[in-house]
Formats: C-alpha cells, structure tokens, sequence
C-alpha cells in the first residue's frame, strides 16, 4: 500500500465524508462527490454561500473519509485552501467536465458562486479490517506529520505477558518489554486495561 493506491481507492469509492468544525467547534460533516485528483493534490468544490465553505476559510483544517467494499478505511487528514482566483475556472471547469450531473445543480452562470479549495499536505491513515491481523499504514503527503498513534509497551513492562493473552489480534510479541506491532494494531486499548502494573502508554 502507498499513498497514491490510497487516492485511488478514494477516487473509486467516489462519494466521500468530508469533516469540519463550525464556528462553535461542534463537528460538521457531508458527502462530496465534486473530486478530482491530480496527482498528489486533491480539488472540490463548494458555493461560497455554504457553511461547510466559511469553515474551510476560517480554519481550513479537513478530514476527509472512505469506506471501500472490502473493508478499508481511509482517513485523510489536512488543511484546505482555496485555489488562486486565476486558476478558480481552470479546476472548476475540469470538475464539471468530470462530474456531469453539477450542471444541473448549478447550470449555465449560476455555476459562477462555486469556488475551488485544494489539499496538498495532508497525512493519511489506511485501515483494513478484512485480514488477519488486521493492516494499518500510515502516509505522509506534502509538508505534513505523521503523529503516532496507538499503545506502547514501557519499561515498566514486567513481563507477565498478561497483554499478549488479552490482544484481540495476537500482534503482541514477547520481549524485554513486550511489543506491540504498530501496523496491525487495533488501538482498542484491552492490553492497557489489563496490564497489571500499568506499563503500556497511549501516544
């Protein structure tokens, strides 16, 4: 996996769950289809006039999230920024040339209150359910950074392999301390909840 297959999975998936958060910080989401991808750089599209488009000018932080039929999830986190105002036609008429049903949501000029946002650095998080042990990989894109996520196993770690028995996966090997295998690792914290001397952090 890597993260242009990921993009493709996305493009395949086609009507995608795009995260923001309002004026208030509650969470906003909606489906957008209006995608295109070029390269690396992800295009859509929104009317000015929209909440989901002052958010994006506010704060521009985005996640945007894919389920595919074979039980893959891909979360892609970013910031989104609106495209200079020289190349807004450029993208918007490629979005439309690609997503033909836009002309009947915003026909002849009306289609002008539209406005174009790409995303350029961004992290994304693949994760697929329908293997065993499960796979999670994580990407970096652009000028983003990758944040760890999941359990540790510390110093702390005595030994009993008490987490080893209780992982949902089997991913935890033995050692001075005890590993957890990061790329298969379901981040549902029943290996810190059981440890009897506490020794597996949360990053």
């Amino acid at each position: 996996m890597d993260a242009m297959t990921c993009l493709k999975k996305l493009g395949y998936v086609g009507v995608l769950d795009f995260a923001t958060v309002d004026e208030e910080g509650a969470p906003q989401v909606r489906n957008i289809s209006a995608i295109h991808f070029e390269g690396t750089d992800i295009y859509f599209l929104t009317a000015r006039g929209k909440y989901f488009s002052s958010q994006l000018k506010r704060d521009g932080r985005v996640q945007i999230l894919g389920y595919t039929k074979y039980k893959e999830t891909i979360r892609l986190s970013g910031r989104a920024v609106e495209v200079p105002e020289n190349e807004q036609k450029k993208w918007r008429d490629i979005l439309y040339q690609e997503q033909p049903y836009l002309e009947n949501v915003y026909p002849g000029e009306t289609k002008n209150i539209d406005t174009m946002f790409v995303i350029r650095d961004y992290t994304i998080e693949y994760f697929c359910l329908s293997t065993r042990p499960i796979a999670r990989e994580y990407f970096a894109v652009g000028n983003a950074q990758i944040k760890p996520k999941g359990y540790r196993i510390t110093d702390a770690c005595i030994g009993c392999g008490t987490c080893q028995g209780v992982c949902p996966q089997d991913v935890i090997t033995e050692g001075s301390p005890y590993e957890i295998d990061a790329n298969h690792c379901l981040q549902c914290g029943n290996c810190a909840e059981n440890c009897p001397v506490q020794a597996i952090e949360r990053l």
